[in-house]
């Protein structure tokens, strides 16, 4: 950790949080109704929609739908970014039509990460609505994207840097908040305002995906 850093949740103040949040998702979604599905933002949204998908399924005792999104060609400052995007697959091997779709991301900033999650989600069909769980919520709002399910709201000014590390990929759970040169949002920085990529560009299926196919 780095000496200017501030460590805002720990392990088990995250563990709380998720937990937390996979009960708010039960009560606003009966399951009488309908099972919700999960989908995890690559990175790390994936990993913590892996840890609600779990917490879900002994919740509700059955099986929950879960998938994960990449995200990379959605985004609306693809075009201006320096360098390659690093790619990871896309797995939802569930129709997602008529479903409700609990998309999770680690940390909510400007709204464009949402947005292009659900410009790539709309490629796999059309959910009945789609729900937006997130660990933090920092502010700084430039779309008009509110989440439904939050684990901390984080007051930042925009020269500070929310760092979410979790133990799958950096060997610890914790949330850090440092200054920085720019504002940031997990592992990304502040994005540009640039013309979206058009679909016919974008990797995903052309039309709604069917159970069981991966892009």
């Amino acid at each position: 950790m780095d000496a200017e850093e501030k460590i805002v949740l720990q392990e088990e103040e995250i563990g709380r949080a998720l937990m937390r949040i996979a009960h708010e998702i039960v009560e606003r979604n009966p399951a009488e109704d309908q099972i919700p599905a999960l989908v995890g933002i690559h990175r790390r949204g994936a990993f913590l929609a892996s840890r609600l998908h779990a917490l879900l399924e002994d919740l509700l005792d059955t099986q929950v739908p879960h998938g994960d999104l990449d995200i990379s060609f959605y985004r609306d400052d693809v075009g201006s970014r320096p360098d390659a995007p690093v790619l990871h697959a896309s797995h939802i091997d569930f129709d997602v039509s008529a479903l409700t779709v609990v998309i999770v991301d680690d940390v909510l900033y400007t709204g464009r990460t949402v947005r292009a999650a659900i410009d790539a989600l709309l490629d796999y069909g059309r959910p009945q609505r789609v729900q937006l769980a997130v660990l933090v919520d920092r502010g700084h709002r430039e779309l008009p994207i509110r989440p439904d399910y939050v684990g901390k709201n984080l007051p930042t000014s925009r020269a500070e840097h929310v760092y979410v590390r979790l133990r799958e990929l950096d060997g610890v759970d914790e949330v850090a908040i440092a200054l920085g040169t720019h504002g940031g949002a997990g592992s990304a920085s502040s994005v540009a305002r640039v013309q979206s990529t058009p679909r016919s560009l974008r990797p995903g299926p052309a039309c709604p995906a069917t159970p069981g196919r991966r892009v």
